[in-house]
């Protein structure tokens, strides 16, 4: 395997655990967002709020209470940036606000995990 396939596959696999991670339906199941949590999971949000594991729960269970509100990734890209640890960037659309956002990912036990994610507010003209 070429280190290209290699940052190909991995890059894939972390695009497709952050889509799941916004489609409200996973956000609505506390059981299927853990899944795809790192144990050491940890989010600076836009809002300014850090987020754990478990107060992340709160606020995609909430989202599940509620009608949802469609969020639209564009630009995403991705970097290996060693085995097992990818680099994304994306901006999502949601509500009216643009926000810009860093997530890594790594691979633990064969399964790829949001390992770290921030997110900041797009100021639009």
């Amino acid at each position: 395997m070429s280190g290209n396939d290699e940052e190909e596959r991995s890059v894939r696999a972390a695009v497709e655990g952050e889509l799941r991670l916004l489609d409200p339906d996973v956000r609505a199941l506390p059981d299927a967002v853990t899944e795809l949590l790192d144990p050491e999971f940890l989010e600076l949000g836009a809002s300014g709020r850090r987020y754990d594991g478990v107060s992340i729960l709160v606020v995609t269970s909430a989202d599940g209470r509620r009608a949802p509100v469609p969020i639209a990734a564009t630009d995403m890209s991705g970097t290996l940036l060693a085995p097992g640890l990818v680099h994304l960037t994306f901006v999502t659309e949601s509500d009216g606000g643009r926000v810009r956002r860093h997530s890594i990912w790594r691979r633990t036990e064969s399964r790829w995990r949001l390992y770290f994610h921030q997110g900041t507010p797009v100021n639009t003209p």
